[in-house]
């Protein structure tokens, strides 16, 4: 969850004294075709190389002192909260930490996923540098498997500190979302009011199929959880009123306005002052507008931070952002982007993957999505199977990725970062089925040996 930072002297100051400034807020991010970029934000999960269980926040090897070796030796800006160092910054990237420790890069706004595979090599080469002293192993996957919620220490932020115990009061499961999850997530831009909202239109519609493609997260605990995607499942008891598909998304006259009404109505967390978060929890934007809270009123700025809470399947900012897909080996980390930047940069692509998708009513989109977190490609989908949807998926992008022609020095085209995404469909086993057979197959499979052999960083 990268942090959101007001711009003191711009739109961000203003008072809000209208609903048209927060429409406007969405307006401001459109971008002509020619200047589309595609950004991408990696999660990652450290583990004990000798246990395989949680490393701390605290401590000699722990996370703050792998964000300080980082510091020491690339370049990296520590951002400190109360003298604890919970990020890090340098130009054109930010690392910032989850609620358990889960260690985020959010990558450069690129043209090309060329561009992007060098920027994730030369972090994972950064980290894994720093790690190997500290006896840090990353591993591939979108849940923390072995560690359990008390063994993970919370990462001392004061938005974590408010978000924690609200969390406890409106789903079972947020804790589990905030402490052990990880995932990879994808922003796009947009020209205007009709592509963003077509974009999210169909994105949405599609988060079945990027789901099980991308579905990592089966074990947990250190043990079995009855999910290939428990990391995805585990959104829907986390906070109805902030989680999962937007219904109005799918109407045609969906419009940024929507969008707003629905996130002035989303209760908050907090806003900042300075360096200070202050506690609204359960607050709805639109009363806080209203009314303010004690001497605070709210601005643009504050509404950007509030987005910024919120977790359906597509959100909106000033920029769209696909959040869908498990945490993913280094391998097929910029799968997701590679989707995205296929299907949905070319016109008649998007209309290709819509045609997959557009039968369905809302409540069997939600009732699919929830099949898939347990069944992956084998859920079904109407007459079809996921899998036959994913494969016909993976043909749009690899066409949309065709006509777009980025090449590297090898002359390859974007098509490669597909590659192992289709083997992965061809099987019908998603990442998450094929890491349980691995955990059921070994007689100590709660030790650390087997887990680093096959899901670590180290091991590709």
């Amino acid at each position: 969850m990268s942090d959101y930072i007001a711009d003191p002297s711009g739109p961000d100051a203003a008072p809000i004294e209208s609903k048209d400034q927060l429409v406007e807020h969405f307006e401001r991010g459109a971008k002509s075709r020619d200047r589309f970029r595609i950004g991408t934000e990696y999660e990652k999960i450290a583990v004990d190389r000798e246990t395989g269980r949680a490393i701390a926040f605290s401590g000699e090897k722990g996370v703050e002192r792998l964000l300080r070796g980082l510091a020491d030796r690339f370049g990296w800006e520590p951002q400190e909260e109360q003298g604890r160092v919970i990020g890090l910054s340098r130009p054109g990237g930010e690392i910032t930490l989850e609620p358990g420790g889960q260690i985020e890069l959010s990558g450069r706004a690129v043209e090309t996923l060329h561009e992007a595979g060098v920027e994730l090599e030369e972090h994972l080469q950064e980290v894994t540098e720093v790690a190997a002293g500290l006896g840090i192993e990353f591993l591939g996957l979108g849940i923390q498997p072995l560690s359990t919620l008390a063994e993970i220490e919370w990462v001392p932020k004061q938005r974590y500190r408010i978000m924690a115990p609200y969390m406890a009061k409106v789903g079972r499961l947020g804790h589990r979302m905030m402490k052990q999850t990880a995932t990879v997530q994808v922003n796009l831009d947009y020209e205007s009011e009709a592509d963003a909202l077509r974009k999210m239109k169909i994105s949405t519609a599609l988060a079945p199929v990027l789901n099980a493609i991308f579905a990592n997260s089966a074990v947990c605990d250190g043990r079995a959880t009855g999910f290939v995607s428990y990391r995805g499942w585990i959104w829907t008891d986390t906070d109805p009123s902030r989680c999962g598909m937007l219904p109005f998304v799918f109407s045609s006259q969906a419009g940024f306005e929507d969008y707003v009404d629905w996130a002035l109505d989303a209760p908050m967390y907090f806003v900042k002052r300075g360096r200070e978060y202050h506690d609204l929890t359960g607050v709805p934007f639109r009363t806080f507008w209203k009314e303010g809270a004690g001497d605070l009123r709210a601005t643009v700025g504050d509404f950007a931070l509030h987005l910024s809470t919120l977790f359906p399947e597509t959100r909106l900012k000033t920029y769209i952002e696909l959040r869908m897909a498990d945490s993913q080996p280094p391998a097929s980390m910029l799968g997701l982007s590679a989707i995205a930047k296929g299907v949905l940069y070319e016109n008649d692509c998007m209309e290709g993957a819509w045609d997959l998708v557009k039968g369905w009513t809302f409540e069997e989109r939600v009732e699919v999505l929830h099949r898939t977190y347990r069944e992956g490609f084998r859920a079904a989908a109407g007459r079809h199977r996921i899998q036959d949807l994913a494969r016909e998926l993976l043909a749009i992008a690899a066409e949309g990725l065709r006509r777009q022609g980025c090449r590297n020095a090898s002359g390859d085209t974007e098509e490669i970062f597909l590659a192992p995404l289709g083997e992965r469909v061809e099987s019908g086993l998603t990442l998450g089925e094929r890491f349980l057979r691995e955990f059921e197959n070994h007689d100590d499979a709660r030790g650390a040996r087997w887990l680093i052999d096959y899901a670590g960083y180290s091991r590709g």
